[in-house]
């Protein structure tokens, strides 16, 4: 009588094991992980997305945060110097800068002396609104850098900040 036959079922065969770990289709490769400047490009757009995903909820983009982290910073800047100060282009600036103005954030005045001129400068409102937001920013950072120790965190704050410091353009 054949096995099939003989009113037992047919063993399955066994599963295959499951690996520790991300799944192997998922897995970075190793020549990858060994470039820091990969784990720099993952880790930085992991914490961009999470900190535009909580700017999205506010209605806001990264370029709202950084208009307002320039004012607020350095105070009113013609707009065409925020433009070259955070690298956007002109079109988009002003689309940013529509919005701010159009929630109170910011004001732009045309200056007198030359029409095509346009100062903005930030509004309490606007300074608070930087301060909500560079605490969710904080959140994020916090979140990203969960896996270091405080020292860790400061000794990699400085050693980026060093690399900024000299990347063409830098200020």
């Amino acid at each position: 009588m054949a096995p099939e036959e003989s009113g037992s079922a047919p063993s399955a065969p066994a599963p295959a094991p499951v690996p520790d770990g991300p799944s192997p289709a998922r897995a970075t490769p190793p020549t990858l992980l060994d470039l820091s400047t990969y784990l720099l490009s993952r880790t930085g757009k992991a914490a961009r997305s999470r900190l535009a995903e909580r700017l999205a909820r506010r209605g806001l983009r990264l370029w709202d945060m950084a208009v307002l982290a320039a004012l607020v910073d350095f105070g009113p800047h013609a707009q065409r110097d925020l433009v070259r100060r955070l690298g956007v282009d002109a079109s988009d600036m002003a689309k940013v800068a529509d919005h701010l103005a159009l929630a109170g954030y910011v004001e732009r005045v045309r200056d007198a002396a030359d029409r095509r001129r346009l100062s903005v400068t930030v509004t309490d409102a606007g300074r608070a609104l930087l301060a909500e937001l560079r605490a969710e920013a904080l959140a994020v950072q916090d979140e990203v850098l969960a896996p270091l120790s405080g020292s860790e965190r400061r000794a990699l704050h400085e050693l980026l900040s060093r690399i900024h410091a000299e990347l063409p353009g830098a200020p």
